[in-house]
């Protein structure tokens, strides 16, 4: 089965565990665990925007860990910091296919090598950022980015 063929699969799964569930960290519970389970990725995991200081200007607002599969992970990301924080300020998925070679990566864990990230979007602002690690190089392209961003409007709905 190809990588296609695979993210198929699994947003189909997603869609039918997804339109039945209305609590957003139940899905993204499971979105982390199918992910995880389906393409064997070092790390899969999303990080919510703290809202306990959105009354603070971005420059100081933070994404805290949400649900996630995999090693231990960075509890706090800045607004701006890392390959998360890049995406939560541009708003556009961000591929990184060494980390080593991303200006500024967060080195959570050393044994990851690329890194996908998805921010997610709620009437046009970013409240979180689904994302995705992977202890060999350049293992993330456009197919990823394409079905990842699918997953991510359904956890939205």
């Amino acid at each position: 089965m190809n990588k296609r063929e695979r993210y198929t699969e699994l947003i189909a799964s997603l869609d039918s565990l997804t339109k039945c569930e209305s609590n957003i960290i139940a899905n993204m519970a499971n979105a982390t665990a199918a992910i995880k389970e389906k393409f064997c990725f070092f790390w899969a995991g999303f990080y919510l925007v703290d809202n306990d200081l959105s009354h603070l200007d971005l420059e100081h607002q933070q994404l805290v860990l949400g649900p996630f599969q995999g090693t231990v992970a960075c509890t706090r990301i800045g607004y701006g910091r890392g390959v998360c924080g890049s995406a939560w300020k541009q708003r556009e998925t961000i591929i990184v296919p060494d980390v080593e070679q991303f200006q500024g990566h967060i080195a959570c864990n050393t044994l990851s090598r690329s890194e996908i990230v998805v921010p997610m979007l709620k009437d046009e602002v970013v409240y979180g950022v689904l994302d995705i690690d992977h202890t060999e190089l350049n293992t993330f392209d456009e197919v990823d980015a394409e079905y990842l961003q699918q997953i991510v409007k359904l956890i939205n709905n």
